[in-house]
């Protein structure tokens, strides 16, 4: 896709429903991200979310994919234990869900894990730029490779490509940055708050349909009109409440 100039399109998904809903949209990759921390189980990071938290939507949602690629994020704490124990997570991963391949976060310091991964017949989605896992090293959801930063990002990028990745997410770095690191790369990116240039963009589906709002990042477009959840919930809750529903047609005779 990326030789032949043809954007890429991934959403987060996380139950069989809206992976389906989303592949028949026509989706390529759907992302069971461990921002699911956040939008299902409402934490303020992502950080809480386990293993088996992911292994559990991950199944899910493969269940609901007849045509898009799936890939399951592995979460905080799993990847740091080198690439032996991580192959361990990931085998189990790709086992125990049916999904087609894993997303770490991390560049430099992540590169040989990645490598060994790869070379173990694993395939690994990278992430750099802003990675939710480091929020504490960042000192919250800030922009990452501005001024002298850049440097780190792309070396960061660029490792994640030689270690075998077949694409890199680039998450909140500025547009220039970006399209600097997609021409440079062989492999894809896909761009979420990193400008129009890349290969490829993810949202995630709370924010693309407006159903998450505890926190609303400046790069999210909304694809439904405002409040129409809320509004067609409010209407089935004023036609319980005056009898409207169920209505005859609604009813087994």
């Amino acid at each position: 896709m990326k030789r032949e100039h043809v954007r890429i399109v991934s959403v987060t998904a996380y139950d069989f429903s809206f992976a389906r809903l989303l592949d028949k949209a026509g989706v390529d990759l759907l992302l069971v991200g461990d921002s699911l921390g956040m939008v299902i189980q409402g934490h303020s990071t992502t950080l809480p979310v386990t293993l088996e938290h992911m292994i559990y939507h991950t199944t899910a949602v493969v269940r609901g994919a007849s045509r898009a690629m799936v890939v399951c994020d592995l979460p905080f704490g799993v990847c740091h234990g080198g690439g032996v124990a991580v192959m361990d997570v990931a085998a189990r991963v790709l086992k125990e869900t049916g999904c087609q391949a894993v997303k770490l976060e991390g560049g430099v310091h992540m590169q040989e894990t990645i490598r060994f991964l790869c070379e173990h017949q694993v395939p690994v989605l990278g992430h750099v730029g802003l990675t939710p896992q480091s929020i504490h090293t960042f000192g919250g959801f800030k922009v990452q490779g501005r001024g002298a930063d850049a440097e780190r990002v792309m070396a960061d990028a660029c490792a994640v490509a030689e270690a075998g990745a077949f694409a890199v997410v680039l998450e909140g770095i500025p547009a220039a940055l970006a399209q600097r690191i997609t021409e440079r790369l062989t492999i894809p990116t896909i761009g979420i708050g990193a400008g129009r240039q890349c290969d490829g963009q993810v949202l995630v589906m709370h924010d693309l349909l407006g159903l998450y709002d505890a926190v609303v990042p400046r790069f999210v477009k909304r694809y439904l009109p405002e409040n129409t959840v809320h509004q067609a919930v409010g209407r089935f809750v004023d036609e319980v409440r005056t009898g409207l529903f169920p209505g005859d047609e609604h009813s087994f005779s």
